[in-house]
């Protein structure tokens, strides 16, 4: 039988349940996102200089390419990317960068750091899907870090990850 107390404690539970749901739901951005507001992509990136005869551009980044979009720190997000892994086992991969495009930092010079992403995932990704551009869910941290393939500016504690659908 259903009292008063019962009913009530069962309604308050009820009106927390939406607002808990809501408050976890993730923030869907873009690489835009990470630039702090009012800095354009064309500020970030100088001339640079081009290798005609290996047909390569090597960027010149200024202080810009560092400046990093605040409001994104303890933000749980969701983003789409590529994976640039930093250690691969049976079970896939865990820890890798998340970049903007296909091969960004290993045939090409490297973003910078406010479009490079560290992230550290809950749960394994499949080594066989590493090529497949994918949506990373979690809480991003702004910290720039140096890593052997280029200097990232945001890092995400994954906590779930999946093919990201064109």
């Amino acid at each position: 039988m259903l009292n008063r107390r019962r009913a009530m404690t069962l309604l308050s539970g009820a009106a927390i349940a939406p607002q808990t749901a809501f408050a976890s739901a993730a923030r869907e951005i873009t690489w835009d996102d990470l630039l702090p507001p009012g800095l354009p992509y064309a500020e970030i990136i100088g001339i640079g200089q081009i290798d005609e005869v290996n047909d390569t551009w090597d960027p010149v980044y200024d202080a810009n390419a560092t400046k990093l979009n605040e409001v994104l720190d303890g933000a749980r997000i969701k983003m789409p990317g590529f994976i640039i892994p930093f250690d691969v086992s049976a079970q896939g991969v865990t820890e890798f960068m998340l970049v903007p495009y296909v091969g960004a930092c290993i045939h090409t010079p490297p973003p910078p750091a406010n479009q490079l992403v560290m992230v550290n995932a809950s749960q394994p990704w499949p080594s066989d899907d590493l090529w497949e551009a994918v949506w990373v869910t979690g809480i991003m941290r702004t910290q720039l870090q140096a890593t052997d393939l280029g200097q990232t500016g945001y890092s995400i504690a994954a906590d779930a990850m999946e093919v990201y659908v064109w």
